[in-house]
């Protein structure tokens, strides 16, 4: 009888859990975009969990905060592949965190999903982005700049790798498009007060101002430029922003403000108003839904489509399959093979009392190949 019971227990078995690491700032100053990862993250794993899971088994998730620092994202990296034998990691949300995080993530050959917008230049077999680059909102944006704002351009940023690597880009589209960069310029974290550099811009008589200033540090800049009666005289054009600054501002502040995205809430696409009302039933009628759920959303899709393709938890066969197509909640986006990143479809929009509206949807940019 014992021998009965032992030969049957494995055929009984729970099968074990598809584990996904959730590595991502839930402290530390950008928790904001935490959150908001985790609300398109939980919402595919519900999804794919009462569909059956993922080769009949259910997804886990394991939470871990990376404190919004490189360090802590390393140090919690390894005890998600060591320690918890997670299948994959997804996260971080800063450019400093993930490239800390790389050697972690090779060495122990797991797939890390970032889906946040970054500078571009990533290559490697374990990594994967649903991010968009400096071509997908550069190309799209600046010959609008230049057709409806003018050609004098200011360019003001935080002083960090996105800033520099997107004004680089900027620069080369104004010229092609015969404008002028009249300015550029770049703040450290926590500045508090912005006047000496809206007293330049002022004196520059740049026409927009393009910022890559992310953050709390933006709205502050906004509220000042706004006080300083510059609104009146400069365009804001604003790299990043979404739905997620909207309640930092008033109506004044942000009225105008121009952006260039891969999905606004308001996006009127069967599979955007789809996705929207998917995010309601779950949190509730007032839930922001950004760029940022859907983009992590996505990423966790194509990791758990190509699990299931491939028949494998073995990481190089899942990375195997992960190109491909699918519609998430801005048309097709496609998964490229050569360096596993995505070609999404952008938009131009401009922010109209208290939300995004779309002014020209642009359709899908193909980047240049990051492993080049």
């Amino acid at each position: 009888m014992a021998g009965s019971l032992a030969l049957g227990a494995p055929a009984i078995a729970k099968a074990r859990a598809v584990k996904l690491g959730v590595l991502m700032p839930f402290s530390g100053g950008l928790e904001l975009f935490g959150a908001q990862a985790m609300q398109g993250i939980e919402m595919l794993v519900d999804e794919v969990n009462n569909a059956g899971g993922v080769l009949g088994r259910q997804i886990e998730i394991i939470k871990a905060d990376n404190r919004t620092d490189p360090k802590t994202s390393v140090e919690r990296a390894q005890q998600l592949i060591r320690r918890d034998e997670v299948d994959a990691v997804i996260g971080p949300i800063t450019s400093a965190a993930r490239d800390a995080m790389k050697s972690s993530i090779e060495r122990g050959r797991k797939p890390l999903l970032y889906a946040t917008d970054y500078e571009g230049g990533v290559c490697s077999n374990y990594i994967a982005c649903y991010s968009a680059l400096p071509a997908h909102y550069v190309d799209p944006l600046i010959p609008y700049l230049m057709e409806t704002v003018g050609k004098k351009v200011y360019l003001f940023g935080a002083d960090y790798v996105w800033p520099h690597k997107m004004n680089a880009a900027i620069r080369t589209a104004v010229k092609g498009a015969g404008g002028n960069v009249v300015g550029e310029e770049y703040t450290p974290f926590g500045v508090k007060d912005f006047a000496t550099s809206i007293r330049k811009i002022e004196e520059s008589g740049a026409e927009a101002i393009i910022l890559t200033l992310p953050g709390a540090d933006g709205v502050t800049f906004i509220k000042q430029f706004t006080a300083a009666g510059m609104k009146a005289k400069s365009r804001l054009a604003f790299m990043g922003f979404n739905e997620n600054y909207l309640p930092g501002l008033s109506v004044a502040e942000s009225e105008g403000i121009i952006g260039c995205s891969h999905f606004i809430q308001t996006l009127d696409r069967p599979e955007s108003q789809g996705f929207v009302a998917r995010q309601k039933r779950r949190h509730g009628d007032d839930v922001v839904v950004s760029d940022v759920v859907v983009a992590h959303y996505g990423i966790a899709k194509f990791f758990f489509d190509a699990m299931q393709r491939s028949d494998s938890d073995e990481t190089n066969k899942i990375m195997a399959a992960l190109s491909g197509s699918m519609t998430v909640a801005n048309g097709e986006v496609t998964m490229r093979a050569d360096d596993k990143h995505v070609d999404l479809n952008m938009l131009l929009f401009e922010v109209r009392g208290q939300q995004l509206e779309m002014q020209k949807y642009i359709g899908k940019i193909v980047a240049p190949n990051q492993c080049v």
